[in-house]
């Protein structure tokens, strides 16, 4: 037999595996990785936002504006108020329930959207009537939610129903559409 002319391979140097090679190799990985890690491009389709992205402005306050209430010389009052972007422009408008100060009974309700005034520091101003106070409805809940104003109204069927017990009950929604509100719901009967 012939003795090989190849050295052992425990002879050879890169082959024997010291601690030393073991960092080496851990801290190039590592610098490789974080590396990569910082040179990745960001999400398709994203781009940063300028820092001085412009804020909406804030909602509507609707204590201040000027309803097309009539109350015989009353006060008027607005009973529930919601906000929310109703046009798509990303500022957000406020739908206001308003109604003359009764001391007894439940008067009836207007819905009224309002948007900032024109002027800085100028009242709020009314843009659209949801529902005018003679169409005698009472508005028993109110919100914004996806652009659209949702309500439930409470009515009467007849002038002979008692004024304390509504026999019409309506789910109704108002969404933004070519430069108007455009009414949707569906009508119940009940208490008859």
């Amino acid at each position: 037999m012939q003795p090989s002319a190849a050295p052992e391979l425990a002879d050879l140097a890169h082959t024997l595996a010291r601690p030393a090679h073991w960092l080496a190799t851990a801290t190039a990985t590592a610098a490789v990785v974080a590396l990569a890690g910082l040179l990745q491009p960001g999400p398709a389709g994203a781009s940063a936002a300028p820092a001085t992205a412009p804020r909406p402005a804030p909602a509507p306050e609707a204590a201040g504006a000027d309803y097309p209430v009539d109350c015989a010389g009353g006060p008027s009052t607005v009973a529930k108020r919601v906000s929310g972007d109703l046009d798509g422009d990303g500022n957000p408008e406020t739908v206001a329930v308003v109604h003359c100060e009764a001391g007894s009974g439940t008067p009836p309700s207007g819905v009224y959207v309002l948007t900032r005034g024109k002027a800085k520091g100028a009242p709020a101003r009314v843009v659209a009537t949801l529902v005018e106070p003679g169409e005698h409805k009472n508005v028993t809940e109110l919100a914004v939610r996806d652009g659209a104003v949702l309500a439930t109204l409470l009515g009467y069927s007849s002038l002979d129903v008692p004024r304390c017990c509504p026999d019409e009950k309506e789910q109704v929604s108002w969404r933004w559409q070519g430069g108007a509100f455009v009414r949707a719901g569906q009508a119940d009967a009940y208490g008859a």
